[in-house]
């Protein structure tokens, strides 16, 4: 997150959130404000929290659909502000709002939705207070940091009456869902096994040392509910994924696509039983989640059991099922029973996607093919006879503007309580491999059964006064 000062905006210090009235700082929560009836041909207006990286995307992305309109942009360095309204001016964009702290973005009344593409750790917070204010969200993957406060951005979107779409945009694209529907209706038989795949040459991020906050950064607010710790590049941009604090390692960063499409494809909700085992191989730097991780998970679907296990890869690997080859999605000549086979496959690319196993063949799925979108294949019987495949894209975005419009909640790809449920696993597994043991999960009580120091770590601590409220 970032900002800069605004001539028709006055920036508001904590001292004056509290005398306002408009919040209780410690469990922060707003009084909402009377929603905005949108007709079929009203402007939305978004505020996008968080504009670097992936936040740009969305900004790109709202730009593009009809009546809307990214009316406000929130972010902590001054820096990326700057940089990023001269893009918005240069793609003819109108000049946003700017706002540094996301609690001004609230007291907004003209903003319909927030959009959040900040660092994991504020996820849950400015997803509840936009709840509390009135406002829809589009809250980005992972949407929790840690797996308790999942649950209460669920029960402020029920409690709110809000529209709240998850960011993983698997579930928009067209191939996906039809090769999920494929599962359904059996093109591979029962489905006993997915696979989720996140291999990505990922480098050493070095040490970095402790220095000055940057001219033009808010290291406080961007610490928010994060323990308090001392400025390094290695904990800020990006390099943040890496660190318990704020991030969740490659399974909550890239992963949890393919953990909620793995899940989606199996048909279950949340596991009883995890294990995860892995490392920080290779490199000696200041990461400290892992980069190479193994992990399971059984579920109870329906009375039959159902595997799901997930990777991750930091460097060299193989590919898996054509999952990163180019042209997965259309015939590769020489590739998985086509003539003519390649002496060796392109190793390029990461390999990133989910396999299904069932009991009349294999499906595939690609996280992206060469830009065309995402993709699925079908091998069927023992022969992997090619069968059904495809290539489409979607718009998670799109999706979540059709449903604000409509107030169909039904009607969303990626709703809110389906991203905690695949969160869970993320959590789930990074708790195993940090305690060094299994853990067995009540999905009815919502809570690993005997192991205390597991549900504490599930918990998560926060920094006053940016508390995830107990109550929403």
């Amino acid at each position: 997150m970032s900002g800069e000062s605004d001539s028709s905006r006055r920036y508001v210090g904590e001292a004056s959130v509290r005398t306002a009235g408009l919040a209780t700082l410690g469990g922060i929560s707003f009084l909402a404000h009377p929603q905005r009836v949108l007709g079929a041909n009203d402007r939305v207006r978004v505020a996008v929290c968080g504009i670097r990286g992936q936040g740009f995307q969305h900004v790109e992305e709202y730009s593009r659909l009809p009546n809307v309109e990214v009316a406000a942009v929130c972010d902590v360095d001054e820096n990326i502000i700057r940089w990023r309204l001269d893009h918005m001016d240069r793609m003819g964009l109108p000049k946003p709002a700017v706002f540094k702290d996301p609690r001004r973005v609230m007291e907004d009344k003209s903003v319909d939705a927030v959009s959040i593409a900040t660092p994991n750790h504020w996820h849950v917070l400015i997803g509840i207070w936009a709840c509390q204010a009135g406002k829809d969200v589009y809250c980005e993957k992972p949407c929790s940091h840690h797996w308790w406060e999942g649950q209460q951005l669920v029960r402020a979107t029920e409690k709110y009456n809000r529209i709240v779409q998850h960011g993983t945009n698997s579930r928009s694209n067209a191939a996906v869902r039809e090769g999920i529907q494929k599962l359904r209706e059996g093109v591979i038989g029962d489905v006993y096994l997915a696979r989720g795949l996140c291999f990505n040459g990922r480098n050493t991020i070095g040490h970095a040392p402790v220095e000055p906050v940057p001219e033009g950064v808010n290291y406080e607010l961007w610490t928010g509910p994060a323990p308090k710790r001392e400025f390094t590049r290695n904990r800020f941009h990006y390099n943040w994924h890496w660190f318990w604090d704020y991030g969740n390692g490659d399974a909550g960063n890239q992963g949890i696509h393919q953990m909620d499409v793995a899940r989606w494809g199996l048909g279950v909700k949340y596991p009883i039983k995890v294990s995860a085992m892995g490392g920080h191989f290779m490199f000696d730097d200041d990461q400290q989640t892992p980069n190479t991780l193994s992990c399971a998970f059984e579920f109870d679907g329906m009375g039959k059991h159902k595997m799901l296990e997930f990777e991750v890869r930091h460097w060299f690997t193989n590919h898996e099922a054509g999952i990163g080859t180019p042209g997965f999605g259309v015939a590769i000549p020489g590739f998985m029973g086509a003539p003519k086979a390649y002496e060796k496959l392109p190793t390029e690319s990461g390999t990133v996607g989910d396999i299904f196993y069932g009991s009349k063949g294999y499906m595939a799925i690609d996280n992206e093919d060469a830009g065309e979108g995402q993709s699925y294949r079908t091998w069927l019987g023992r022969e992997q006879v090619p069968g059904p495949r495809a290539t489409r894209e979607g718009n998670n975005w799109a999706n979540f503007i059709d449903c604000l419009r409509s107030r169909r909640k039904e009607d969303l790809n990626a709703p809110i309580e389906e991203g905690h449920m695949s969160c869970t696993l993320v959590h789930l597994a990074n708790t195993s491999y940090r305690l060094g043991r299994t853990l067995h999960f009540d999905p009815e009580k919502h809570q690993v059964i005997g192991d205390e120091e597991a549900n504490r770590l599930l918990r998560g601590t926060y920094s006053e006064p940016f508390v995830v409220p107990e109550k929403v």
